[in-house]
């Protein structure tokens, strides 16, 4: 049966009003949309660019304020390091002994992000740092692009900018900026989803596939397509179109192929890989690493990196509850609640967890749909909250990656 075009159900997510709403307003319809560039999308790449060079600004500031290299700690900071190597000599070539005498080595680092790197250094005349900073820097505003159209897909205009807007402000948003996996796996993650909104199901399992190559964590946008897809096929009792099929299937290969190449190398082909993490203190343990940390840190206190890495992951838990009550998408309710639940669930340097977090956008949504409706009403004080969050932002990332020595 054909569908109708319009036709929404109470539960499907609607468009934020673009004028404030009165006692007798009435609700506009949504715009036709064509195949160009969605209205706003511009001037919301904008403001993304504007509060994340300011960021950039920021830590060359304190750099320079502290005596240090400008931008040496942007392009060579922890695991930054690491990824050069790889893009450089390739794997298998770097260990390091940790006090704890575990041999962590660099097949804990996910491929696609050094051999980008390797492409590009081998057609431009740049330094491998160079490239890392070029490629997050490019990776992070095709991801504020994807957030944008998902945004406007599901709310419109108005909550779509506000929600890069915060994404731009978020604290730890700085590691967009860095030679790190943040932006490249947000950018690959937030095009799945909004393929997966728009019915593009070969789209969506490619870019998750893309996106298992990136990060540990991107096993979370093949989850969420292949949950999505198992939702319309059960939605159409089970004669989904092939392309849903094809789109499941390709969506886990990234990670899993990668996974399963590091196990043939260690010579425990399933658990090869997760012996690897486990050296590096990273291990799914159901939360009773974090119930550690947070008895250490009520116990003995930690320097102000610890309690805003806390803060932000019990904000990081409240949002996904709101984002659960806003009855939001399938595929994106998984794609965030399965970081979310590595987050918690997971073990490792607590400091690391706010990064971890970082791709998970929508999370945002509530936050965002709130700060438009009060853009709308109360603009004043619309504008004080979003200073205050791109101020709190701009510290937060010169603190952490120009003074602080806790691990990003």
């Amino acid at each position: 049966m054909p569908k109708v075009a319009g036709v929404r159900t109470s539960s499907a997510p609607r468009p934020e009003p673009t004028a404030p709403a009165g006692p007798l307003s009435r609700p506009r319809p949504p715009r036709p949309t064509g195949s160009g560039a969605p209205p706003g999308l511009l001037p919301a790449l904008a403001l993304f660019a504007a509060v994340r060079l300011t960021g950039i600004l920021a830590v060359i500031l304190t750099n320079h304020l502290r005596g240090h290299p400008l931008v040496g700690n942007l392009a060579h900071a922890w695991d930054s390091r690491w990824y050069l190597h790889i893009a450089t000599h390739g794997y298998g070539d770097l260990i390091w002994i940790s006090p704890q005498g575990a041999v962590q080595t660099d097949w804990a680092f996910f491929p696609l992000y050094p051999a980008l790197i390797r492409a590009l250094t081998a057609v431009l005349p740049l330094t491998p740092g160079q490239a890392a900073l070029l490629l997050a820097w490019t990776a992070a505003g095709v991801a504020a692009h994807g957030v944008y159209l998902v945004g406007h897909h599901l709310y419109g205009r108005g909550a779509a900018t506000t929600l890069v807007a915060l994404w731009a402000a978020l604290p730890h948003a700085v590691e967009l900026t860095i030679a790190y996996t943040e932006s490249l796996f947000a950018a690959l993650a937030a095009w799945s989803l909004y393929c997966v909104l728009k019915d593009r199901w070969l789209w969506a399992g490619t870019l998750a596939a893309l996106a298992g190559l990136a990060r540990p964590s991107g096993f979370a946008v093949a989850a969420a397509v292949c949950t999505a897809a198992a939702h319309e096929a059960l939605r159409r009792r089970g004669r989904a179109p092939a392309r849903v099929w094809a789109g499941a299937l390709l969506a886990p290969l990234g990670w899993t192929g990668y996974v399963l190449w590091v196990g043939g190398r260690t010579g425990d082909l399933l658990g090869g890989y997760f012996t690897v993490q486990a050296a590096w203190g990273s291990r799914f343990d159901f939360g009773a690493g974090s119930l550690r940390f947070l008895k250490a840190l009520l116990l003995h206190g930690g320097n102000v990196v610890y309690p805003a890495a806390l803060l932000t992951v019990a904000v990081g838990v409240l949002l996904f509850t709101l984002l659960c009550l806003e009855r939001a998408p399938l595929a994106l309710l998984v794609f965030a609640g399965v970081l979310v639940l590595l987050v918690v669930g997971g073990s490792g340097s607590f400091s690391s967890k706010p990064r971890f977090l970082l791709p998970a956008f929508p999370l945002l949504i509530p936050a965002a749909r709130a700060l438009t409706r009060t853009w709308w009403l109360r603009r004043p004080q619309a504008l004080v909250v979003y200073g205050a969050l791109v101020l709190v932002s701009l510290l937060c990332g010169a603190y952490v990656t120009a003074v602080a020595h806790s691990p990003l």
